[in-house]
């Protein structure tokens, strides 16, 4: 082999780990809160952030901080696998183990709450970054408490609902399912998991059992606050700037950080529980980045291919490079 032939080689193997680079920081997000009922955090985020109306949301505030209602479509495990009730232990069901959403876990009968019939019930679920994967549903036993920490024995051992890529319409999935009676307050604990990685997404939604023929509600041990409210696609745009999940590239191998694209003002500090790999950030979350929110479109298996087309290019041209200045520096030394 001449040292011509020698050095392109090794201009190529060079570039292959950059080629990989490419691969595995495709677009693959995804992101998104229970908005019927209604999530803690989806429901404090309609709020507003700054200044929450319910005594719930304000402590949130209080203990995790503005953040997390912004990065309202983000709390996640990204190595969950199907294995959620193993990585996150009680009392952080509603956070999913992160730091950052820890208000959310806060134990109090006065979350805002949706009102809810045993029966038949439409749930949407926003989607900011539509994937594909399945959802499972679980209600709280008959006996809850919502002064005290939620733990996995609190809801029942298996989902009444189960639903595998449900239609996505207007930005949401929406799907029927069959709710169990129960009276009084209650909790709808949802898992999203991706199958196509093992991130999946969780929400706790407060809910009140017991209207009556007439309409009204019927009394229970906890006087039920006000019926929440889910943010409006208008206040969803108007928080973006300040979202840090926005955009999301992951490692489909484990939901890992494989990249971020970060705009001028991205300067502001990680949030608490990004080092664990449960944060946005763990996620390789970003902010929009020239004026379009790459989450919103999603990802799919044509993400891979064009990754693919974009290494193979980079390749191609690195190593041709590299061979034209070989050659001119042999023409100069002759």
């Amino acid at each position: 082999m001449t040292v011509r032939r020698k050095a392109t080689g090794i201009a190529l193997a060079g570039i292959a780990p950059l080629a990989l680079t490419v691969l595995t920081a495709s677009p693959a997000a995804a992101h998104g809160s229970m908005t019927d009922p209604v999530s803690r955090v989806s429901a404090c985020y309609a709020e507003g952030p700054e200044s929450p109306r319910s005594a719930a949301c304000k402590a949130a505030v209080k203990a995790g901080g503005t953040q997390a209602l912004y990065d309202w479509n983000g709390v996640r495990d990204g190595n969950a696998g199907g294995r959620s009730r193993t990585r996150i232990p009680d009392g952080k069901l509603c956070s999913a183990n992160s730091a950052e959403y820890k208000g959310l876990d806060l134990p109090r009968a006065d979350w805002p709450s949706s009102p809810m019939r045993a029966g038949g019930h439409t749930f949407h679920y926003k989607a900011t970054a539509p994937h594909r994967g399945s959802f499972e549903l679980y209600l709280t036993k008959a006996g809850y408490d919502p002064k005290k920490p939620l733990k996995w024995s609190d809801l029942e051992a298996k989902p009444f609902a189960k639903v595998t890529g449900p239609k996505l319409t207007n930005g949401e999935y929406v799907f029927d399912a069959k709710v169990p009676a129960r009276s009084g307050r209650h909790l709808i604990y949802s898992v999203w998991q991706r199958s196509d990685s093992p991130e999946a997404f969780y929400t706790c939604s407060d809910v009140v059992f017991g209207k009556k023929a007439g309409g009204t509600v019927a009394k229970s041990a906890a006087a039920p606050a006000p019926t929440a409210s889910a943010p409006t696609d208008a206040q969803i745009a108007a928080g973006a700037a300040k979202s840090s999940v926005g955009t999301g590239r992951h490692d489909h191998g484990g939901g890992a950080h494989t990249g971020t694209v970060r705009s001028a003002d991205a300067g502001a500090p990680e949030p608490a529980g990004a080092a664990e790999g449960n944060g946005p950030h763990a996620q390789g979350g970003s902010r929009p980045v020239g004026g379009q929110r790459l989450a919103e479109t999603g990802g799919d298996g044509s993400t891979a291919p064009l990754a693919l087309s974009g290494a193979a290019v980079l390749a191609l041209g690195a190593g041709v490079l590299f061979t034209t200045t070989r050659r001119r520096a042999a023409r100069n030394r002759g």
